[in-house]
C-alpha cells in the first residue's frame, strides 16, 4: 500500500483524497449542493465533481449566492462554465438587502452579513440541502485552518468548533440529527500554490481576473481596487481612477478585494509568480485586515 501511494505525486494524492470526500459525501446526503463563486478554488472543485462522478453528471446542481457587487467578467464566467459542463446553476441573493441599497462602501459588516451570510442561509434553507460542498482550504486563514473536512452546521447553520468531530485516517462521521446539515471541504488538505500547479496540470480554464491585464483602478492604499462598475464607485477625496496591470490573487465583492501589480498573464507565469510572493493570499481582502476575527465570527453564524 505505501509503495503504490509512494508513486503517486502530490497533485494525483490530492486529486484522489478529493474524489472520495466527494463521493463519500453523495453517497451519504439525501439532497446535496455545491457552492461555487467562479473563483479558482470552485472551479477546481467542480472539475474534481466531474472526474469524480464521469460519465455521468455530478448529482447536484452549482449554487451561486450574488452579493450583487460581484466582478462582471466573474459573472459571465460562471455562466459560460455551467454551459459547458452542463450543470444547473441556481443564483441566489438577498433581495431585501439589494431593496435597501445595502453596499460594502457604507455598511461594512452589515452589508456581509445580509448579503454574504444571511443571503446563503436563505439558500440552503430554500433549497433543503443537508451537504453542501465547497472550496474552502486550511491554509487560507487561521478559522479555516479549524475546519473539518466534513463540518456540522446546527440548524441555525452555526458552526462552533468545540463541537466538531474527530476524522482519523479520513474516518468521516455523516450522522446528522434534525436540523443539522454538513459543509464539506474536499480541498481542505489543498494551499494555494496546489490549486495553480493542478489547473496548469490539467489545463483547466479560470476566470480572466486571476490573469494580469490593464485595468481601471484605484489606488486605495493597503490596496488597488479595480473600477468594475464606474457608475457605482464611490471615490474618497483625492482618488483618481488610473489604469495598471493588475491581477488577483484571490476575489469577492470587487471593491472590497484588492487586485495587485503584475505582469503574470498566464498560468505558468502566475505559478512563478506565486511561489516568490511576500504577501498572503487574502492581503487582498481588505475586510480581513480590518478585523482579523471578523471571518470566524461571521462563520459562527452561518457564513461559509
Amino acid at each position: 500500500m505505501f509503495q503504490a501511494e509512494s508513486r503517486l505525486s502530490l497533485l494525483d494524492r490530492l486529486e484522489a483524497e478529493a474524489i472520495h470526500i466527494l463521493r463519500e459525501g453523495v453517497a451519504e446526503a439525501r439532497n446535496p449542493v455545491m457552492l461555487f463563486s467562479a473563483g479558482k478554488d470552485s472551479t477546481v472543485l467542480a472539475h474534481l465533481a466531474l472526474r469524480a462522478f464521469y460519465p455521468s453528471r455530478p448529482p447536484f446542481p452549482l449554487l451561486h449566492v450574488d452579493s450583487t457587487w460581484e466582478f462582471q467578467s466573474v459573472l459571465a464566467f460562471r455562466d459560460a462554465f455551467a454551459r459547458k459542463h452542463d450543470f444547473d446553476l441556481l443564483v441566489y441573493a438577498n433581495e431585501a438587502g439589494r431593496a435597501a441599497g445595502l453596499n460594502p462602501f457604507d455598511h461594512g459588516d452589515v452589508y456581509t452579513s445580509t448579503m454574504r451570510t444571511d443571503a446563503l442561509k436563505q439558500a440552503l434553507d430554500r433549497g433543503g440541502y443537508d451537504v453542501v460542498f465547497g472550496g474552502a482550504r486550511r491554509d487560507e486563514e487561521k478559522s479555516r485552518a479549524k475546519e473539518r473536512v466534513f463540518s456540522v452546521r446546527n440548524e441555525r447553520h452555526g458552526w462552533d468548533p468545540r463541537h466538531q468531530r474527530p476524522e482519523l485516517w479520513q474516518l468521516f462521521n455523516t450522522r446528522l440529527v434534525k436540523g443539522q446539515s454538513l459543509r464539506v471541504f474536499p480541498l481542505s488538505n489543498w494551499t494555494e500554490m496546489d490549486i495553480w500547479l493542478y489547473a496548469l496540470a490539467r489545463d483547466i480554464k479560470l476566470a480572466p481576473l486571476y490573469f494580469a491585464a490593464p485595468r481601471p483602478i484605484v489606488d486605495r492604499g493597503s490596496g488597488l481596487i479595480v473600477v468594475d462598475d464606474p457608475a457605482r464607485m464611490e471615490l474618497r477625496p483625492g482618488e483618481a481612477v488610473t489604469t495598471r496591470s493588475v491581477r488577483f490573487r484571490t476575489l469577492g465583492c470587487w471593491p472590497v478585494t484588492a487586485g495587485i501589480a503584475s505582469s503574470a498573464d498566464s498560468l505558468s507565469s502566475v505559478v512563478h509568480e506565486t511561489l516568490t510572493a511576500e504577501t498572503s493570499e487574502r492581503q487582498g481582502r481588505l475586510a480581513d485586515s480590518v478585523d482579523a476575527g471578523s471571518l470566524e465570527r461571521q462563520k459562527r453564524e452561518g457564513y461559509f
